[in-house]
């Protein structure tokens, strides 16, 4: 593996369920055992009813994409060699939106709305971010 050297997240007990998932290939996020509800920031309790009764779950891997913006600065130097990159906010078939980007497509091409998938992108050996990719056959 080439070395990494972008900014990288802090994994702690909270969210550590979700980076072991994306590591194992698996996009995992939190259901609420009251409500239903699902949410992709990892909580203690769940932002639609405050029950405590979150445990995490295997989400489908199926998105569209709600919105973007492509970046044209480098704001990390170690993002410079990216430039222009984008960066999206992906709305998951089971409900919740996260940030992310969109790989497998040129950023000219990249429209809102269109179907998406979930790729794993291991870039250190403790981290696997996710990303999406298009699903031409949609969620």
């Amino acid at each position: 593996m080439k070395p990494y050297d972008k900014p990288l997240p802090k994994i702690d007990a909270l969210n550590a369920p979700y980076w072991e998932g994306a590591k194992a290939g698996e996009l995992r996020i939190q259901a609420c055992g009251h409500c239903g509800r699902h949410s992709a920031d990892p909580a203690r309790l769940c932002m639609s009813c405050g029950s405590p009764e979150l445990s995490w779950v295997a989400a489908s891997g199926r998105a569209r994409l709600w919105s973007f913006g492509i970046f044209h600065k480098a704001y990390f130097p170690s993002f410079a060699p990216d430039v222009p990159y984008n960066v999206a906010i992906v709305e998951l078939e089971e409900g919740p939106r996260l940030y992310s980007n969109i790989v497998g497509v040129a950023n000219d091409d990249i429209k809102v709305g269109m179907p998406l998938k979930v790729h794993f992108e291991a870039v250190t050996d403790g981290v696997t971010l996710v990303k999406f990719a298009p699903a031409p056959d949609g969620p």
